[in-house]
């Protein structure tokens, strides 16, 4: 008797590796989903591989800023699982430096893999997702898309430019069946997150965000897996700051909170 094909969906996770991509990578397998993540770090991709252990997860080596080796990969992911329903743009690089001393080389190298490699891998995959009746795309933006901060020039302007791709990924892909959406992370507790943050930034964080602390890889994780269910279906060119109110909160919020422990109501008379 002939086994029938697994009609399980699938998604395709870039920088799936580690931190948040990782994360994102175990959300779906919990759910039911085939997963094929792609990373440029190899080595770390094998452990990955290594530590899922199931046939239901394929690790590709890849560098999405070349569209040669993101065309060569789909075509692998579809040969080995038959279709594509999600694809999550996540692999992303960060230099930070001085607005006057970033160079053309860090520029390209940022703007080639955050920008460009979402655009390659929708490009790519919605291909894939049309011949199944459509799919969900999430692009992985940051807060520093949303909001400026020193020494980012590259890397938030390459999220900001990925929030206004989102837009127009859903406007021409909207009518195809092609949901694509934004998730736009606040600080998260990554072992990179862990390495260049200092006791001070941290403390700086925790005082501007109302939430008071550091999101989870889970809490990231949680919010791209719902914008790729079901009951996301009317959801389209959205973009979600997953960031405990950091983007919503303004100048002086961290003395306003002091006030507010310290003292009682007080009436305020109308003028």
């Amino acid at each position: 008797m002939k086994t029938p094909p697994n009609s399980n969906p699938v998604v395709v996770v870039t920088g799936g590796a580690r931190g948040i991509g990782l994360e994102i990578c175990n959300t779906f397998l919990k759910r039911g989903y085939r997963v094929a993540a792609l990373d440029i770090e190899r080595e770390t991709l094998a452990k990955t591989e290594a530590h899922f252990n199931t046939p239901d997860f394929l690790a590709i080596h890849c560098d999405v800023s070349k569209p040669v080796q993101v065309s060569r990969s789909v075509t692998r992911i579809e040969r080995k699982f038959g279709r594509i329903d999600s694809l999550v743009n996540n692999a992303g690089v960060a230099i930070f430096k001085p607005i006057l001393e970033v160079t053309w080389q860090d520029w390209r190298y940022v703007m080639d893999t955050n920008l460009d490699g979402a655009f390659w891998c929708t490009q790519a995959c919605a291909k894939v997702m049309l011949k199944n009746g459509g799919g969900s795309v999430v692009n992985i933006a940051s807060i520093s898309g949303l909001r400026a901060s020193t020494l980012r020039v590259a890397y938030g302007t390459s999220k900001a430019a990925i929030i206004h791709l989102t837009k127009q990924q859903a406007a021409e892909l909207g009518d195809a069946g092609i949901r694509v959406n934004c998730v736009a992370p606040g600080p998260v507790a990554t072992e990179m997150a862990k390495l260049v943050h200092s006791k001070a930034i941290i403390k700086d964080y925790h005082d501007t965000i109302p939430m008071n602390r550091y999101g989870s890889t889970e809490e990231i994780a949680n919010a791209v897996a719902f914008l790729c269910s079901r009951e996301a279906s009317y959801i389209n060119g959205q973009t979600i700051a997953v960031d405990g109110g950091f983007d919503a909160s303004g100048v002086g919020l961290p003395t306003l909170r002091k006030s507010r422990q310290s003292t009682s109501p007080r009436k305020i008379n109308k003028i």
